[in-house]
Protein backbone atom coordinates (compact mmCIF):
# COMPACT_ATOMS: atom_id res chain seq x y z
CA UNK A 1 0.00 0.00 0.00
CA UNK A 2 1.27 3.41 -1.23
CA UNK A 3 2.61 5.59 1.82
CA UNK A 4 -0.11 8.33 1.46
CA UNK A 5 0.95 10.95 4.40
CA UNK A 6 -0.75 13.99 5.37
CA UNK A 7 -1.03 16.60 7.63
CA UNK A 8 -3.64 18.26 9.39
CA UNK A 9 -2.95 21.71 11.56
CA UNK A 10 -5.49 22.65 13.84
CA UNK A 11 -6.32 26.02 15.36
CA UNK A 12 -7.75 24.58 18.84
CA UNK A 13 -7.69 28.35 20.19
CA UNK A 14 -11.40 29.14 21.69
CA UNK A 15 -11.28 32.17 19.02
CA UNK A 16 -10.65 32.31 15.44
CA UNK A 17 -10.37 28.09 15.46
CA UNK A 18 -9.21 27.06 11.47
CA UNK A 19 -7.94 24.08 9.94
CA UNK A 20 -5.10 23.45 7.17
CA UNK A 21 -4.33 20.48 5.65
CA UNK A 22 -0.66 19.77 3.91
CA UNK A 23 0.83 16.65 2.09
CA UNK A 24 3.97 15.27 3.10
CA UNK A 25 6.33 17.42 1.08
CA UNK A 26 4.27 20.79 2.71
CA UNK A 27 2.55 21.89 -0.33
CA UNK A 28 -0.76 23.44 1.26
CA UNK A 29 -3.78 21.91 -0.06
CA UNK A 30 -6.08 23.76 2.27
CA UNK A 31 -6.58 26.51 4.88
CA UNK A 32 -9.64 28.20 6.25
CA UNK A 33 -10.85 29.95 9.46
CA UNK A 34 -14.19 28.10 10.90
CA UNK A 35 -16.06 31.42 11.18
CA UNK A 36 -16.37 31.35 7.10
CA UNK A 37 -18.28 27.57 7.26
CA UNK A 38 -20.41 28.78 10.80
CA UNK A 39 -20.78 32.22 9.30
CA UNK A 40 -20.24 32.66 12.93
CA UNK A 41 -17.60 36.17 13.38
CA UNK A 42 -14.61 34.61 14.45
CA UNK A 43 -15.97 31.17 15.55
CA UNK A 44 -16.21 31.61 19.17
CA UNK A 45 -15.75 28.45 21.55
CA UNK A 46 -16.20 26.32 18.47
CA UNK A 47 -13.87 23.17 17.33
CA UNK A 48 -12.30 23.80 14.02
CA UNK A 49 -12.74 20.53 13.06
CA UNK A 50 -16.67 20.65 12.98
CA UNK A 51 -17.86 17.34 13.09
CA UNK A 52 -19.41 17.19 9.58
CA UNK A 53 -17.39 19.71 7.95
CA UNK A 54 -13.97 17.73 8.51
CA UNK A 55 -15.05 14.77 6.46
CA UNK A 56 -15.96 16.49 3.91
CA UNK A 57 -12.37 17.92 3.30
CA UNK A 58 -10.81 14.61 4.04
CA UNK A 59 -12.47 13.29 1.46
CA UNK A 60 -11.68 16.10 -0.14
CA UNK A 61 -8.27 16.34 0.00
CA UNK A 62 -6.80 13.61 1.38
CA UNK A 63 -6.43 10.57 -1.33
CA UNK A 64 -6.83 7.42 0.15
CA UNK A 65 -4.43 8.15 3.52
CA UNK A 66 -2.58 5.61 4.92
CA UNK A 67 -1.24 8.06 8.11
CA UNK A 68 -2.11 11.48 9.32
CA UNK A 69 -0.16 14.06 11.64
CA UNK A 70 -3.08 16.17 13.52
CA UNK A 71 -0.55 19.53 14.29
CA UNK A 72 -2.10 21.53 16.96
CA UNK A 73 -1.21 24.73 18.38
CA UNK A 74 -1.12 24.64 21.66
CA UNK A 75 1.33 22.39 24.13
CA UNK A 76 -0.05 19.52 25.38
CA UNK A 77 1.78 20.15 28.60
CA UNK A 78 0.24 23.35 30.30
CA UNK A 79 1.65 25.81 33.09
CA UNK A 80 1.01 25.28 36.57
CA UNK A 81 -1.40 28.23 36.80
CA UNK A 82 -3.77 26.86 34.89
CA UNK A 83 -3.97 23.61 36.75
CA UNK A 84 -3.99 25.10 40.13
CA UNK A 85 -6.73 27.58 38.54
CA UNK A 86 -8.47 24.48 37.33
CA UNK A 87 -8.39 22.72 40.36
CA UNK A 88 -8.92 25.97 42.87
CA UNK A 89 -12.25 26.16 40.67
CA UNK A 90 -11.59 29.33 39.10
CA UNK A 91 -12.90 28.03 35.50
CA UNK A 92 -16.18 28.08 36.40
CA UNK A 93 -19.48 30.04 36.66
CA UNK A 94 -19.31 30.57 40.02
CA UNK A 95 -15.94 31.26 40.44
CA UNK A 96 -15.69 33.68 37.81
CA UNK A 97 -18.31 35.69 40.15
CA UNK A 98 -16.01 35.22 42.95
CA UNK A 99 -15.15 39.29 45.03
CA UNK A 100 -11.37 39.43 44.26
CA UNK A 101 -11.89 39.19 40.83
CA UNK A 102 -12.91 42.71 40.48
CA UNK A 103 -9.42 44.07 41.02
CA UNK A 104 -6.98 43.76 38.03
CA UNK A 105 -4.03 41.81 37.10
CA UNK A 106 -3.40 43.22 34.16
CA UNK A 107 -5.16 45.78 31.52
CA UNK A 108 -8.32 43.79 31.68
CA UNK A 109 -10.26 42.99 34.64
CA UNK A 110 -9.52 39.41 36.27
CA UNK A 111 -12.95 37.60 35.36
CA UNK A 112 -12.31 38.43 32.05
CA UNK A 113 -8.88 36.97 31.91
CA UNK A 114 -10.04 33.99 33.60
CA UNK A 115 -12.99 33.68 31.00
CA UNK A 116 -10.45 33.32 28.30
CA UNK A 117 -8.02 31.02 29.74
CA UNK A 118 -11.70 28.63 31.22
CA UNK A 119 -12.84 28.76 27.53
CA UNK A 120 -9.11 27.84 26.08
CA UNK A 121 -9.05 24.97 28.61
CA UNK A 122 -12.12 23.58 27.36
CA UNK A 123 -11.04 23.90 23.60
CA UNK A 124 -7.55 21.63 24.41
CA UNK A 125 -9.45 19.40 26.07
CA UNK A 126 -11.45 18.38 22.90
CA UNK A 127 -8.62 19.44 20.34
CA UNK A 128 -9.32 16.83 17.50
CA UNK A 129 -11.60 14.54 18.51
CA UNK A 130 -14.14 15.33 15.86
CA UNK A 131 -11.29 14.52 12.96
CA UNK A 132 -10.60 10.88 14.89
CA UNK A 133 -14.16 10.33 14.97
CA UNK A 134 -14.49 10.71 11.63
CA UNK A 135 -11.53 8.91 10.13
CA UNK A 136 -12.28 5.66 12.09
CA UNK A 137 -15.23 5.90 10.24
CA UNK A 138 -13.44 7.26 6.69
CA UNK A 139 -10.29 5.65 6.74
CA UNK A 140 -10.79 2.89 9.65
CA UNK A 141 -7.01 1.54 8.70
CA UNK A 142 -5.40 5.18 8.70
CA UNK A 143 -2.81 5.27 11.52
CA UNK A 144 -3.04 8.99 13.38
CA UNK A 145 -0.87 10.49 15.67
CA UNK A 146 -1.27 13.70 17.35
CA UNK A 147 1.62 16.79 17.62
CA UNK A 148 1.57 19.44 20.00
CA UNK A 149 3.61 23.08 19.43
CA UNK A 150 4.10 26.27 21.40
CA UNK A 151 1.78 28.58 20.17
CA UNK A 152 3.75 31.40 19.42
CA UNK A 153 6.31 29.13 17.76
CA UNK A 154 3.03 28.05 15.81
CA UNK A 155 2.66 31.78 14.87
CA UNK A 156 6.41 32.05 14.03
CA UNK A 157 6.17 29.23 11.49
CA UNK A 158 3.47 30.33 9.70
CA UNK A 159 5.23 33.72 8.87
CA UNK A 160 8.92 32.34 8.40
CA UNK A 161 7.69 29.09 6.27
CA UNK A 162 5.69 31.41 4.31
CA UNK A 163 7.96 34.48 3.58
CA UNK A 164 10.12 35.19 0.72
CA UNK A 165 13.14 35.40 3.25
CA UNK A 166 16.23 32.43 3.77
CA UNK A 167 16.83 34.50 6.75
CA UNK A 168 15.19 36.91 9.52
CA UNK A 169 14.52 38.25 12.76
CA UNK A 170 11.12 37.01 13.67
CA UNK A 171 8.70 38.87 16.22
CA UNK A 172 5.67 37.24 17.48
CA UNK A 173 3.10 39.72 19.13
CA UNK A 174 0.05 38.05 20.79
CA UNK A 175 -2.23 38.88 23.47
CA UNK A 176 -1.26 36.07 25.44
CA UNK A 177 0.67 32.52 24.79
CA UNK A 178 2.05 29.61 27.21
CA UNK A 179 3.73 31.90 29.16
CA UNK A 180 3.81 35.40 28.37
CA UNK A 181 3.05 38.05 25.21
CA UNK A 182 5.86 38.29 23.04
CA UNK A 183 8.75 36.14 21.85
CA UNK A 184 11.33 36.92 19.40
CA UNK A 185 12.89 34.05 16.98
CA UNK A 186 16.02 33.90 14.59
CA UNK A 187 15.00 32.33 11.46
CA UNK A 188 18.12 30.74 9.40
CA UNK A 189 18.78 27.71 7.08
CA UNK A 190 15.18 26.23 7.58
CA UNK A 191 14.70 26.85 11.30
CA UNK A 192 13.35 28.91 13.49
CA UNK A 193 15.24 29.44 17.13
CA UNK A 194 14.12 31.05 19.63
CA UNK A 195 15.84 33.58 21.07
CA UNK A 196 13.89 34.92 23.93
CA UNK A 197 10.26 34.73 25.56
CA UNK A 198 8.36 36.85 27.63
CA UNK A 199 6.91 35.57 30.50
CA UNK A 200 4.56 37.47 32.40
CA UNK A 201 0.81 38.87 32.40
CA UNK A 202 2.30 42.24 30.60
CA UNK A 203 0.78 42.38 27.26
CA UNK A 204 0.43 44.95 24.42
CA UNK A 205 -2.40 42.64 23.21
CA UNK A 206 -3.72 42.97 26.32
CA UNK A 207 -3.42 46.89 26.43
CA UNK A 208 -5.30 47.43 22.87
CA UNK A 209 -8.06 45.49 23.87
CA UNK A 210 -8.74 47.86 26.48
CA UNK A 211 -8.07 50.29 24.58
CA UNK A 212 -10.45 48.72 21.96
CA UNK A 213 -13.02 48.92 25.23
CA UNK A 214 -12.43 52.25 26.25
CA UNK A 215 -13.47 53.53 23.10
CA UNK A 216 -16.44 51.99 22.62
CA UNK A 217 -16.01 48.62 21.20
CA UNK A 218 -15.63 45.38 21.56
CA UNK A 219 -12.43 43.05 20.95
CA UNK A 220 -13.93 39.90 21.75
CA UNK A 221 -15.94 40.75 18.00
CA UNK A 222 -13.02 41.65 17.06
CA UNK A 223 -13.49 45.10 16.80
CA UNK A 224 -10.04 46.77 17.46
CA UNK A 225 -10.14 47.52 13.52
CA UNK A 226 -12.66 50.42 14.55
CA UNK A 227 -9.85 51.61 16.69
CA UNK A 228 -7.36 51.95 14.21
CA UNK A 229 -10.06 53.71 11.72
CA UNK A 230 -11.26 56.26 13.86
CA UNK A 231 -7.56 56.92 15.46
CA UNK A 232 -6.91 59.14 12.15
CA UNK A 233 -9.97 61.69 13.19
CA UNK A 234 -8.11 61.93 16.42
CA UNK A 235 -4.88 64.47 17.58
CA UNK A 236 -2.43 63.47 20.39
CA UNK A 237 -3.54 64.03 23.62
CA UNK A 238 -0.67 65.09 26.25
CA UNK A 239 -2.07 64.05 29.63
CA UNK A 240 -3.63 60.57 27.94
CA UNK A 241 -0.03 59.75 27.27
CA UNK A 242 0.83 60.49 30.14
CA UNK A 243 -1.37 58.13 31.84
CA UNK A 244 -0.55 55.53 29.19
CA UNK A 245 3.34 55.72 30.05
CA UNK A 246 2.99 55.04 34.07
CA UNK A 247 1.49 52.29 33.29
CA UNK A 248 3.81 49.86 31.05
CA UNK A 249 7.20 50.63 29.61
CA UNK A 250 9.65 48.67 27.36
CA UNK A 251 12.98 47.95 28.93
CA UNK A 252 15.34 45.88 26.29
CA UNK A 253 12.97 42.94 25.26
CA UNK A 254 10.58 42.96 27.88
CA UNK A 255 8.22 44.74 28.82
CA UNK A 256 7.79 46.40 32.43
CA UNK A 257 3.88 46.95 34.11
CA UNK A 258 2.77 49.08 37.12
CA UNK A 259 -0.46 47.41 38.40
CA UNK A 260 -1.19 50.36 40.64
CA UNK A 261 -1.06 52.85 37.77
CA UNK A 262 -2.45 50.54 35.68
CA UNK A 263 -5.70 50.50 38.12
CA UNK A 264 -5.53 53.92 38.88
CA UNK A 265 -5.43 55.38 35.34
CA UNK A 266 -7.92 52.95 34.12
CA UNK A 267 -10.36 54.23 36.45
CA UNK A 268 -9.47 57.50 35.02
CA UNK A 269 -10.04 56.64 31.79
CA UNK A 270 -13.35 55.01 32.34
CA UNK A 271 -14.52 57.90 34.18
CA UNK A 272 -13.67 60.74 31.37
CA UNK A 273 -15.18 57.79 28.20
CA UNK A 274 -17.62 56.52 29.79
CA UNK A 275 -21.31 56.53 27.39
CA UNK A 276 -19.77 58.64 25.19
CA UNK A 277 -19.69 58.54 21.37
CA UNK A 278 -17.64 56.61 19.13
CA UNK A 279 -16.05 60.06 17.39
CA UNK A 280 -15.81 61.63 21.15
CA UNK A 281 -12.95 58.85 21.10
CA UNK A 282 -10.69 59.57 18.84
CA UNK A 283 -7.94 61.56 20.84
CA UNK A 284 -8.18 58.37 23.16
CA UNK A 285 -7.69 56.28 20.09
CA UNK A 286 -4.75 58.45 18.06
CA UNK A 287 -2.99 58.25 21.34
CA UNK A 288 -3.61 55.04 22.28
CA UNK A 289 -2.62 53.88 18.83
CA UNK A 290 0.57 56.30 19.08
CA UNK A 291 1.72 54.63 22.33
CA UNK A 292 1.38 51.26 21.23
CA UNK A 293 3.14 51.87 18.15
CA UNK A 294 6.12 53.48 19.95
CA UNK A 295 6.16 50.52 22.69
CA UNK A 296 6.53 48.20 19.82
CA UNK A 297 9.31 49.88 17.85
CA UNK A 298 11.50 50.55 20.81
CA UNK A 299 11.04 46.75 20.92
CA UNK A 300 11.77 46.12 17.62
CA UNK A 301 14.72 48.42 17.22
CA UNK A 302 16.18 47.02 20.69
CA UNK A 303 15.89 43.41 18.52
CA UNK A 304 17.45 45.05 15.31
CA UNK A 305 20.48 46.05 17.41
CA UNK A 306 21.50 42.15 17.96
CA UNK A 307 22.09 41.91 14.32
CA UNK A 308 20.57 39.03 13.40
CA UNK A 309 19.00 40.50 10.08
CA UNK A 310 17.49 43.40 8.19
CA UNK A 311 14.41 41.03 7.68
CA UNK A 312 11.66 41.17 10.24
CA UNK A 313 8.74 38.28 10.01
CA UNK A 314 6.28 39.69 12.49
CA UNK A 315 3.53 37.59 13.49
CA UNK A 316 0.54 37.44 16.24
CA UNK A 317 -2.53 38.97 16.71
CA UNK A 318 -0.83 42.32 17.09
CA UNK A 319 0.63 41.74 13.34
CA UNK A 320 -2.95 43.16 11.98
CA UNK A 321 -2.36 46.51 13.39
CA UNK A 322 -1.94 47.72 9.41
CA UNK A 323 -1.57 51.50 10.50
CA UNK A 324 1.89 50.43 12.70
CA UNK A 325 2.52 47.54 9.51
CA UNK A 326 3.44 50.89 7.11
CA UNK A 327 5.54 52.29 9.27
CA UNK A 328 7.91 49.72 10.53
CA UNK A 329 10.75 50.09 7.92
CA UNK A 330 10.41 53.85 8.18
CA UNK A 331 10.88 53.70 12.12
CA UNK A 332 13.65 50.63 12.28
CA UNK A 333 16.69 49.44 11.04
CA UNK A 334 14.75 47.02 9.17
CA UNK A 335 14.55 47.17 5.48
CA UNK A 336 12.04 44.46 4.51
CA UNK A 337 9.21 43.34 6.52
CA UNK A 338 6.83 40.43 5.40
CA UNK A 339 3.24 40.18 7.80
CA UNK A 340 1.18 36.73 6.79
CA UNK A 341 -2.14 36.95 5.46
CA UNK A 342 -3.43 34.94 8.16
CA UNK A 343 -1.20 36.34 11.46
CA UNK A 344 -3.84 35.55 14.52
CA UNK A 345 -4.33 32.29 15.67
CA UNK A 346 -6.28 30.97 12.32
CA UNK A 347 -3.17 31.13 10.71
CA UNK A 348 -1.69 28.88 13.96
CA UNK A 349 -3.21 26.14 12.02
CA UNK A 350 -0.99 26.22 9.45
CA UNK A 351 1.50 27.01 11.47
CA UNK A 352 1.45 23.94 13.18
CA UNK A 353 1.22 21.85 10.14
CA UNK A 354 4.51 23.48 8.59
CA UNK A 355 6.21 22.33 11.91
CA UNK A 356 5.04 19.07 11.33
CA UNK A 357 6.38 18.53 8.31
CA UNK A 358 9.62 16.16 8.07
CA UNK A 359 12.18 18.18 6.59
CA UNK A 360 11.10 21.95 6.98
CA UNK A 361 14.47 23.42 5.81
CA UNK A 362 12.76 22.50 1.95
CA UNK A 363 9.37 24.13 2.73
CA UNK A 364 9.61 27.00 0.29
CA UNK A 365 6.70 28.81 0.94
CA UNK A 366 4.30 25.91 0.86
CA UNK A 367 3.34 26.37 -2.81
CA UNK A 368 6.79 27.18 -4.45
CA UNK A 369 6.03 30.59 -4.64
CA UNK A 370 7.61 34.05 -3.68
CA UNK A 371 5.37 34.58 -1.05
CA UNK A 372 2.09 31.87 0.52
CA UNK A 373 -0.91 32.17 -1.98
CA UNK A 374 -3.78 33.53 0.48
CA UNK A 375 -6.44 31.65 -1.58
CA UNK A 376 -6.22 28.73 -0.01
CA UNK A 377 -10.00 28.16 1.35
CA UNK A 378 -13.32 26.62 -0.40
CA UNK A 379 -14.56 27.07 -3.35
CA UNK A 380 -17.83 28.00 -4.84
CA UNK A 381 -20.29 25.08 -5.54
CA UNK A 382 -20.71 24.58 -9.40
CA UNK A 383 -24.05 22.52 -8.75
CA UNK A 384 -25.45 25.12 -6.66
CA UNK A 385 -24.40 28.09 -8.94
CA UNK A 386 -26.32 26.48 -11.84
CA UNK A 387 -29.36 26.25 -9.52
CA UNK A 388 -29.48 29.97 -8.51
CA UNK A 389 -29.23 30.43 -12.64
CA UNK A 390 -32.13 27.78 -13.12
CA UNK A 391 -34.24 28.71 -10.42
CA UNK A 392 -33.03 32.52 -9.56
CA UNK A 393 -36.42 34.04 -11.18
CA UNK A 394 -36.37 37.33 -10.38
CA UNK A 395 -32.47 38.03 -11.14
CA UNK A 396 -31.50 38.97 -14.26
CA UNK A 397 -28.78 36.55 -15.34
CA UNK A 398 -25.70 36.74 -18.01
CA UNK A 399 -23.50 34.19 -18.71
CA UNK A 400 -19.79 35.97 -20.00
CA UNK A 401 -17.28 33.62 -20.98
CA UNK A 402 -15.91 36.54 -22.85
CA UNK A 403 -15.82 40.07 -22.23
CA UNK A 404 -16.80 39.64 -18.11
CA UNK A 405 -13.84 41.85 -16.72
CA UNK A 406 -14.94 44.64 -19.31
CA UNK A 407 -18.50 44.70 -18.55
CA UNK A 408 -18.17 44.17 -15.30
CA UNK A 409 -15.50 47.34 -15.46
CA UNK A 410 -18.39 49.21 -17.38
CA UNK A 411 -21.02 48.31 -14.16
CA UNK A 412 -18.18 49.75 -11.63
CA UNK A 413 -17.52 53.07 -14.24
CA UNK A 414 -21.50 53.86 -13.87
CA UNK A 415 -21.55 53.54 -9.96
CA UNK A 416 -22.80 50.41 -9.41
CA UNK A 417 -21.82 48.27 -6.27
CA UNK A 418 -20.80 44.78 -7.28
CA UNK A 419 -20.18 41.59 -5.40
CA UNK A 420 -17.27 39.87 -6.63
CA UNK A 421 -16.99 35.78 -6.57
CA UNK A 422 -13.99 33.79 -7.82
CA UNK A 423 -12.11 30.69 -7.50
CA UNK A 424 -11.13 29.90 -3.68
CA UNK A 425 -11.35 31.93 -0.79
CA UNK A 426 -8.81 33.73 0.92
CA UNK A 427 -7.17 32.85 4.17
CA UNK A 428 -7.20 34.92 7.01
CA UNK A 429 -9.55 38.11 7.67
CA UNK A 430 -9.07 40.14 4.62
CA UNK A 431 -11.11 39.88 0.89
CA UNK A 432 -8.07 39.93 -1.59
CA UNK A 433 -10.01 39.91 -5.00
CA UNK A 434 -12.17 36.62 -4.56
CA UNK A 435 -14.57 37.05 -1.50
CA UNK A 436 -14.88 40.91 -2.22
CA UNK A 437 -17.67 44.09 -2.70
CA UNK A 438 -16.17 46.56 -5.67
CA UNK A 439 -16.96 49.73 -6.57
CA UNK A 440 -15.53 52.76 -8.41
CA UNK A 441 -12.81 54.92 -6.11
CA UNK A 442 -13.20 58.53 -7.99
CA UNK A 443 -16.11 59.24 -6.25
CA UNK A 444 -15.93 60.78 -2.70
CA UNK A 445 -19.43 59.97 -1.97
CA UNK A 446 -18.99 55.90 -2.74
CA UNK A 447 -17.70 55.57 0.93
CA UNK A 448 -20.94 56.58 2.74
CA UNK A 449 -22.88 54.68 -0.18
CA UNK A 450 -21.16 51.13 0.95
CA UNK A 451 -20.99 52.15 4.08
CA UNK A 452 -24.87 53.21 4.88
CA UNK A 453 -26.38 50.75 2.15
CA UNK A 454 -24.19 47.73 2.26
CA UNK A 455 -21.86 47.53 5.06
CA UNK A 456 -24.40 48.97 7.55
CA UNK A 457 -21.38 50.03 9.87
CA UNK A 458 -19.77 53.54 10.93
CA UNK A 459 -18.90 55.96 8.65
CA UNK A 460 -15.65 56.74 10.33
CA UNK A 461 -13.93 53.10 8.67
CA UNK A 462 -12.30 53.39 5.47
CA UNK A 463 -12.06 51.21 2.53
CA UNK A 464 -9.06 49.63 0.72
CA UNK A 465 -7.40 50.45 -2.18
CA UNK A 466 -6.71 47.20 -4.72
CA UNK A 467 -4.24 48.77 -6.85
CA UNK A 468 -2.34 46.90 -9.81
CA UNK A 469 1.56 46.46 -8.77
CA UNK A 470 3.28 48.04 -11.41
CA UNK A 471 1.55 51.62 -10.51
CA UNK A 472 2.06 51.67 -6.68
CA UNK A 473 5.12 54.10 -6.54
CA UNK A 474 3.16 56.41 -8.55
CA UNK A 475 0.22 56.49 -6.07
CA UNK A 476 1.96 55.87 -2.54
CA UNK A 477 4.60 57.49 -0.99
CA UNK A 478 7.80 54.82 0.10
CA UNK A 479 5.76 52.04 -1.57
CA UNK A 480 6.43 48.59 -0.86
CA UNK A 481 4.66 45.71 -2.87
CA UNK A 482 1.67 44.73 0.21
CA UNK A 483 0.18 41.55 -1.38
CA UNK A 484 -2.32 40.96 1.85
CA UNK A 485 -3.64 44.54 3.31
CA UNK A 486 -1.74 43.88 5.46
CA UNK A 487 0.09 47.37 5.98
CA UNK A 488 -0.93 51.05 5.48
CA UNK A 489 0.96 53.38 3.22
CA UNK A 490 0.47 56.85 2.36
CA UNK A 491 -1.09 58.57 -0.71
CA UNK A 492 1.45 60.85 -2.89
CA UNK A 493 -0.30 64.27 -1.91
CA UNK A 494 -0.95 64.62 -5.84
CA UNK A 495 -3.07 61.79 -5.99
CA UNK A 496 -5.69 61.77 -3.22
CA UNK A 497 -8.05 63.61 -5.55
CA UNK A 498 -8.13 60.67 -8.04
CA UNK A 499 -9.77 57.75 -5.58
CA UNK A 500 -11.42 60.13 -2.54
CA UNK A 501 -13.44 56.84 -1.69
CA UNK A 502 -9.99 55.01 -0.62
CA UNK A 503 -8.03 57.50 0.79
CA UNK A 504 -8.49 57.63 5.11
CA UNK A 505 -8.48 61.10 6.41
CA UNK A 506 -5.19 60.85 7.59
CA UNK A 507 -3.95 60.77 3.70
CA UNK A 508 -3.53 56.82 3.97
CA UNK A 509 -5.16 53.55 2.47
CA UNK A 510 -4.61 49.69 3.38
CA UNK A 511 -3.87 49.06 -0.06
CA UNK A 512 -3.42 45.53 -1.83
CA UNK A 513 -0.62 45.24 -4.28
CA UNK A 514 -2.70 43.30 -7.23
CA UNK A 515 -0.18 41.12 -9.90
CA UNK A 516 -1.91 38.68 -12.88
CA UNK A 517 0.15 35.78 -10.97
CA UNK A 518 -1.39 35.77 -7.35
CA UNK A 519 -5.12 36.68 -9.21
CA UNK A 520 -5.44 36.54 -12.85
CA UNK A 521 -9.30 37.69 -12.47
CA UNK A 522 -8.82 40.39 -10.34
CA UNK A 523 -5.87 41.68 -12.12
CA UNK A 524 -7.29 41.52 -15.26
CA UNK A 525 -10.66 42.91 -13.66
CA UNK A 526 -8.51 46.27 -12.44
CA UNK A 527 -6.90 46.47 -16.16
CA UNK A 528 -10.59 46.72 -17.65
CA UNK A 529 -11.48 49.18 -15.20
CA UNK A 530 -7.84 51.29 -15.95
CA UNK A 531 -8.64 50.92 -19.44
CA UNK A 532 -12.10 53.12 -19.14
CA UNK A 533 -11.08 55.64 -16.49
CA UNK A 534 -6.94 55.56 -16.33
CA UNK A 535 -6.77 54.95 -12.83
CA UNK A 536 -5.42 51.72 -11.90
CA UNK A 537 -7.46 51.06 -8.26
CA UNK A 538 -10.30 49.77 -7.54
CA UNK A 539 -12.28 50.35 -4.11
CA UNK A 540 -12.33 47.08 -2.41
CA UNK A 541 -13.89 45.46 0.86
CA UNK A 542 -15.00 42.12 1.96
CA UNK A 543 -18.21 40.91 1.21
CA UNK A 544 -20.00 40.98 4.37
CA UNK A 545 -22.38 43.28 6.39
CA UNK A 546 -21.04 43.79 9.90
CA UNK A 547 -20.90 41.81 12.68
CA UNK A 548 -20.66 38.78 10.65
CA UNK A 549 -17.89 36.61 7.96
CA UNK A 550 -17.09 37.11 4.80
CA UNK A 551 -19.60 34.93 2.77
CA UNK A 552 -18.49 31.36 2.33
CA UNK A 553 -21.19 29.82 0.66
CA UNK A 554 -23.44 31.15 -2.98
CA UNK A 555 -26.53 31.32 -0.09
CA UNK A 556 -24.14 33.37 1.49
CA UNK A 557 -23.45 36.25 -1.09
CA UNK A 558 -27.31 35.88 -2.76
CA UNK A 559 -28.34 36.60 0.85
CA UNK A 560 -26.28 39.55 1.38
CA UNK A 561 -27.09 40.65 -2.09
CA UNK A 562 -30.84 40.60 -2.00
CA UNK A 563 -30.55 42.31 1.82
CA UNK A 564 -28.48 45.31 0.68
CA UNK A 565 -27.75 47.73 -1.69
CA UNK A 566 -25.71 45.42 -3.79
CA UNK A 567 -26.56 46.34 -7.74
CA UNK A 568 -24.91 43.22 -8.97
CA UNK A 569 -23.25 39.90 -8.32
CA UNK A 570 -20.51 38.43 -10.15
CA UNK A 571 -19.78 34.81 -9.46
CA UNK A 572 -17.20 33.05 -11.78
CA UNK A 573 -18.26 34.09 -15.14
CA UNK A 574 -21.84 34.82 -14.46
CA UNK A 575 -23.08 38.43 -14.01
CA UNK A 576 -26.50 38.99 -12.03
CA UNK A 577 -28.48 42.08 -11.70
CA UNK A 578 -31.63 43.24 -9.61
CA UNK A 579 -34.89 43.98 -11.82
CA UNK A 580 -35.27 47.71 -12.71
CA UNK A 581 -37.40 49.16 -10.81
Amino acid sequence: MKNNHYILGLSITYHDPAIAIMNSQGEVLFAEASERYLQLKRGLNNEPDNLFRIGDLVREYCTAPSSITVALNWQKKRPFYEHFCTFTNYFTPQGLMRPRFSKRATFLEKYKIFHMLACQTQAMKTGGINTVRMLRDLFPGCKVNFQYYDHHTTHAAMACYSSPFTEAACVVVDSYGERGSMAFYRYIDGKIVLHKQLSGIESLGFFYMKLTELCGFDWMKGEEWKVMGLAAYGTFDKKIYQIFSTMIRAEGLALQQDITSVRNGLRKLEDLFKRCEPLDAADLAYTGQYFYSQLLLNLLNQYYSKGYSKNLVISGGCALNSVFNGKVTQKTGFNKVYIPPAPADDGTALGAAFLAVDTPQNLQCGLNATVLSPYLGSSISSSTLERLVRYGKGLHARQLKNGLYEETAKLLVAGKLVGWVQGRAEFGPRALGNRSILADPRYSGMKEKINSTVKFREEFRPFAPSILHEYGEQYFENYVETPYMERALRFRDSMTQAVPAVVHVDNTGRLQSVTRDRNEKFYDLISAFYQLTGVPIVLNTSFNVMGKPIVHSIEDAVSVFLTSGLDALVIEDYIFCKPEK
